[in-house]
């Protein structure tokens, strides 16, 4: 339950947070028991694949009649112990300090895209008009993470939310990567995305962050096919095999550990972003999380620390004011390399002692792009327009 927010340095939080286990009876009964009375204009919640989300979303909107509900599956959560699975996650964006408007975008191969993008610029300008009060501004977008449609829908939607900073994830089925879902009031979609606009007095900042080095080992795509986000030859040899002779492994053993081990990055105007590798198909073909084509020149990137580069990024965002509550997107990719080196309890101490709350994703968005191996995310603050809240 949100508590108000005190100036003792006690643990507070500007958002309500529940978290509940899928096993327990009616779990979202006992999501809005958590969540308290408090008038919410915008519920998000973050659902183990691991359950019938349908079912879930039905709930939710029966539950929470007057409320805009936001829900997606995922690739695990993140609660209060960190790296978390077989939960339900809600957060709860108080009416009294949050104003919202969101847009259900369905058909992402169709004419849906840009309808949205004609409304996002009305609405957007709605939102502000009606929230004099209501300075700061983000924007959420979770994404059907099997829809391969992300990196072009974020480029159209970008330039209609202007100055209005853009974070989000897309939805995802744990490993298994077979069915990703999202809904906005109870409609569940697949091919769909819904995005959010956000008005609020309290201090926000939208970020993102990667734990990548780059190295000198470089390649070039030489035969794809974008569409389907599959790299067919990497320096004109069959691209599985000259990856796995570049990183230094067998190309027989190649799996999403190696991945998460060697990621592979692309200089987008000065900084470099993951493109990040789903899986190897029966015919040495690489199939990635983000857009790849022919020509695209390919660095092979080294992780730093994750737990030490996490909590050094973090705790750059608590300088910037009483920090109560952080929402991640974070990759799958960065969980499975938690596991692999045997990280995941130092991660988990660090994502907790931040106050993050989110969900571990299929891919992440920040402004105009979609990413790979990344945590984007909103860091919000105690501090009001119309000072200490």
């Amino acid at each position: 339950m949100t508590e108000k927010i005190q100036s003792n340095g006690r643990d507070v939080h500007v958002l309500s947070q529940a978290q509940v286990s899928v096993k327990c009876d009616d779990p979202v009964a006992h999501l809005r028991e958590k969540l308290g009375d408090a008038p919410l204009a915008l519920l998000t919640v973050f659902v183990t694949p691991n359950v019938d989300f349908a079912a879930v979303s039905e709930r939710l909107n029966a539950v929470f009649p007057t409320t805009d509900i936001v829900a997606c599956t995922t690739a695990g959560e993140i609660g209060a112990g960190g790296y978390e699975e077989g939960t339900i996650l809600g957060l709860g964006y108080p009416a009294a300090h949050f104003d919202s408007i969101s847009i259900l975008v369905e058909d992402l191969d169709g004419r849906e895209t840009q309808s949205a993008v004609d409304r996002i610029a009305q609405d957007r300008v709605a939102l502000r008009d009606r929230n004099p009060k209501k300075l700061n501004g983000f924007a959420f977008l979770v994404v059907d993470g099997l829809s391969l449609r992300e990196d072009t829908l974020t480029a159209a939607i970008s330039p209609a939310l202007r100055d209005m900073p853009l974070f989000g994830g897309s939805a995802g089925d744990g490993t298994r990567f077979k069915q990703t879902f999202v809904s906005f009031n109870g409609r569940v979609r697949q091919n769909a995305a819904v995005l959010t606009m956000i008005q609020t007095d309290h201090k926000t900042q939208v970020f993102s962050i990667d734990h990548l080095v780059p190295t000198d080992i470089q390649m070039v795509v030489t035969d794809a096919d974008p569409d389907r986000r599959i790299v067919k030859s990497i320096n004109a040899e069959p691209a599985a095999r000259e990856y796995a002779r570049l990183v230094g492994t067998n190309p027989d053993q190649l799996d999403q550990f190696t991945f998460a081990s060697h990621p592979v990055v692309v200089r987008i105007g000065g900084a470099h972003h993951v493109r990040a590798i789903q899986q190897v198909t029966p015919k040495g073909e690489l199939v990635f999380f983000s857009a790849i084509d022919e020509g695209m020149v390919l660095t092979v990137a080294e992780p730093r620390d994750m737990a030490e580069h996490l909590d050094e990024k973090l705790t750059e965002l608590s300088r910037m004011g009483t920090l109560t509550d952080i929402v991640g997107c974070d990759c799958i990719l960065r969980r499975i390399e938690a596991e692999q080196k045997q990280s995941t309890r130092q991660v988990s101490d660090v994502l907790t002692r931040h106050k993050v709350i989110g969900f571990s994703t299929y891919g992440e968005q920040i402004g105009p792009l979609h990413v790979n191996h990344t945590m984007s995310g909103l860091a919000i603050y105690a501090e009001t327009h119309g000072g200490e809240a």
